[in-house]
Parts: C-alpha cells; structure tokens; sequence
C-alpha cells in the first residue's frame, strides 16, 4: 500500500499519537511540512491517505498565509479523486473552505477540554462509530464554520455545533486535536504560556488546562490511537 500523508500546517506540530497509531496498524507515512516556502505537496498519485493537521493560521486571515490555498486545493484534490481524507482542527476548516464553505470567527474561543457528543448518525460511521455519546475532548481553536451541505453531521457540541463532520463516503473533519498527546500538549502549554496570557486571550490558565488533561488524558490518548487506527483499517480496505 502506498503511505498515508500527513500534513504539518505548524512549527509547532509533533503528529502527536498519530505517527505511533499508524505505523502500529502497519501502514507506511511520509510528511510534509506545508508551511515552508520551499515545501513541495507530494501528488497524490503516490499516497494513499491524507492526514491534515491543525495550525495556529487563521483561515479568515488567508492572505497572510499563502500556503493555505495550497493545502485547501490538496483537500479539494483528495475529495475529488476519493482518496480518504482526515482532516484536525486547522485540517477540518480547510475541508470546509474545500467544499465552498466560509471559515469564520467563531461564537467563542474554545480551548482546553470540553464536551462533545455524538450524533445518531454517528453510529453507523466506520470511523467514528467507537465514540461514547459525550466525549471530552481536547480543544485550541477560535473559527468555525456552518456544516457544507453536502456533509453529514457526525459530533456537535452546544457553544460550537459543528465538530465532527463527512463529506462523501471518504473525507472527515474533526474541529477538536484528537492527535495530542501528553507531550505535545505540554510544548504547546509552554510556548503559550511564555508568549501570551493565556488566560486573559483564551479564558483558562496553563494550569488549569493541565488539571484538566490530569482527568482527560489517558481517555484523549486512547481514543486518539483508535481513530487513527480504524483511519488506517479504512484505507488499507480501499
């Protein structure tokens, strides 16, 4: 089989329980940093799957960020040809904007853990169907957007409806980092913490994101790698 993509949008990206999960579940990856000026997207006649990470670009800001055109047209490539696509945080927006959807600012700004629930027609889902009916999972992102009209609708929540969503039979988007692990999400709370006030700009403290994930991590960690497992179940099954 032909290795899975993943698509760094970030500096600040480690893939997280993704790399571990995928290559547990015997398939091959191959990376590409997107945001480097030099970077060249490989064709996508020589993978198999396209995992499309998060960023801390704002789509809405798309003209300060060029290499956002390019990774929505990588999304759009994918959905057009069937080739199974995932798409986190930054990747679900950009599945979105594939689709002709606006990427906006969202109601609130949602950052730490918090609750999502499945949908009914979650359960039928070959990628999703393992979810509880709550689950609470790990957020950091400010937009969002109205679910594209040809998606279903598949994990919503009350402040931010549009969570987890499918496009077609082969393409998903995950609003929420379902990737991070204890690691990453630790780097990321430092490089915050030093830069901004977190609390002040997001409304929850660097350690009252780390209390959190004290109670959410081990949960976060497994139902990450079962993600990325069932992902690579479907793609071999294609």
């Amino acid at each position: 089989m032909d290795p899975i993509l993943l698509v760094r949008n970030d500096a600040y990206e480690s893939f997280g329980v993704a790399p571990g999960a995928l290559a547990s579940a015997g398939v091959d990856l191959v990376t590409v940093d997107a945001t480097r000026p030099d970077s060249q997207l490989p064709t996508l006649d020589r993978v198999a799957a396209v995992v499309m990470f998060g960023g801390t670009a704002n789509i809405p800001r798309a003209e300060d960020h060029p290499y956002l055109a390019r990774v929505r047209d990588l999304a759009r490539e994918a959905l057009d040809r069937e080739i199974p696509y995932l798409g986190l945080c930054l990747g679900s927006q950009l599945l979105a904007w594939a689709c002709g959807v606006p990427v906006v600012r969202g109601p609130v700004r949602e950052v730490g853990f918090e609750p999502v629930r499945r949908t009914p027609e979650a359960k039928a889902d070959p990628l999703l169907s393992f979810l509880e009916e709550e689950e609470i999972v790990l957020q950091w992102h400010e937009d969002t957007h109205e679910l594209p009209g040809q998606a279903t609708l598949l994990v919503t929540g009350d402040r931010v409806p549009v969570q987890g969503y499918r496009v077609g039979e082969l393409a998903w988007g995950l609003q929420f980092h379902a990737e991070v692990d204890a690691w990453e999400l630790e780097w990321w709370l430092g490089i915050a913490d030093a830069e901004l006030d977190l609390a002040g700009t997001w409304g929850k403290s660097a350690d009252e994101i780390r209390a959190e994930a004290r109670e959410h991590m081990a949960r976060q960690e497994e139902r990450g790698r079962e993600l990325f497992r069932r992902f690579a179940d479907l793609v071999r099954e294609r």
